[in-house]
């Protein structure tokens, strides 16, 4: 099929996703800031990041719907504004007032955006994957990955340089909110239709059934929970594990960080050709092994050699859990939309409610021996990765 509109449509995902990284990567590097910055235990920590779980939740739950109602573009282009807003009452929580509350309102509404986003641009990385005809939506992850890179590499930077928390979030959400929303007008005008599509016979039946029905779409949804709660558990809680448990400079927690974003880059760019030859199933079961590996190796390494190779294991074996997962929902591509959107609500329930509890279980066991429990999730995944398996369009809501 020509290549114009697709590679038009391929490139602009990839922007998207990047962008997205960029702005999360942002909040986490200045996580410990805020923590100092409010005063905040762990537990207190965890809390304020519950709200940004409760705004995802809430736009994730109903994104599927918005994205058929609207297109992905619109969808993604609020979820941006409403993100940039939250960084800035963010900011000026911590930098200002130093506001529990105004911090607070901050974390819901970037909540509210950051989870639209996310399901609206999947959904479409999802139709040009389709549209390409081979694999390709690990890549779009690793464009994610490659931003909290970005991210996180400016983080060691501005932290190191003792640069204020107030600039560094809003020019970051100005930036990645602002360029995101303009490459979504190049998103194919498909994602309605994947989510809705009109006609009678049986496509209508699998349309109206609801996808939180379908053994399937629950159980990939599982999988990419596990995955997910090992991947958020780094993303906010590897750096003040390190700085913590191996009392380390907070700029060396950072870089930490940043090694394991390497390491799921990577594994995101090599994992599709793992996944042409092998498939899902044995690639993803592999994967949770490895992952789990590594968080052991963090945690009882004992030495930065140990410590760093146990980070790179950490981040290749999570790289491919969600992606996969994102794809495999939308096999069918009659009600794609619907079934990322589920998949993502349950995923998202870890990969943004687990950390705060980890945040509870830290207070008690320690921040760097909380990281034990994303291991043992590892077992879950790897008794869920069957689902993921490939499927037809006519069998894959069976």
């Amino acid at each position: 099929m020509p290549d114009g509109p697709h590679t038009g449509a391929r490139n602009a995902v990839a922007v998207v996703f990047a962008l997205n990284g960029l702005s999360f990567s942002c909040l986490v590097a200045r996580l410990p800031d805020i923590r100092s910055g409010l005063d905040l235990s762990n537990g207190g920590l965890g809390l304020l990041l519950l709200l940004i779980t409760v705004g995802s939740l809430v736009a994730l739950s109903a994104s599927g719907r918005l994205v058929g109602r609207f297109g992905a573009t619109a969808v993604v282009r609020a979820g941006c504004v409403a993100v940039v807003v939250g960084f800035v009452l963010s900011a000026a929580g911590v930098a200002l007032s130093s506001s529990v509350p105004v911090t607070a309102a901050g974390f819901l509404v970037y909540g509210l955006g950051i989870g639209g986003w996310d399901v609206a641009m999947n959904v479409e990385a999802a139709e040009v994957e389709r549209a390409l005809g081979r694999t390709i939506m690990p890549r779009f992850h690793a464009g994610w990955s490659l931003g909290t890179f970005g991210g996180a590499g400016v983080g060691v930077v501005l932290t190191r340089l003792d640069v204020p928390v107030a600039p560094h979030l809003v020019v970051g959400a100005l930036v990645s909110g602002g360029v995101a929303a303009r490459a979504a007008g190049r998103f194919l005008a498909t994602s309605a239709a994947a989510a809705a599509p009109a006609g009678p016979g049986p496509e209508e039946g699998r349309r109206t059934r609801s996808p939180w029905t379908e053994p399937r779409t629950l159980a990939i949804g599982v999988m990419v929970m596990c995955f997910a709660l090992v991947e958020g558990a780094a993303n906010d809680w590897l750096t003040l594990a390190l700085i913590d448990g191996y009392d380390v400079p907070h700029w060396a927690g950072v870089a930490g960080f940043a090694l394991f974003v390497s390491a799921m880059t990577t594994g995101r760019l090599t994992g599709p050709a793992a996944l042409d030859r092998f498939g899902r199933a044995p690639v993803l079961g592999l994967s949770a092994l490895v992952s789990a590996v590594g968080v052991l190796l963090v945690v009882w390494g004992g030495s930065w050699p140990l410590v760093a190779l146990g980070i790179l294991l950490w981040g290749t074996g999570a790289a491919l859990g969600f992606p996969v997962g994102m794809s495999a929902a939308a096999d069918d591509p009659v009600g794609a939309a619907r079934r990322v959107g589920v998949v993502a609500t349950i995923a998202y329930g870890a990969f943004l409610g687990g950390p705060p509890l980890l945040g509870a279980l830290a207070d008690r066991v320690g921040t760097l021996e909380s990281l034990l429990a994303a291991a043992g999730v590892m077992v879950v995944a790897m008794l869920t990765v069957g689902a993921a398996r490939e499927r037809s369009a006519t069998t894959a809501s069976d």
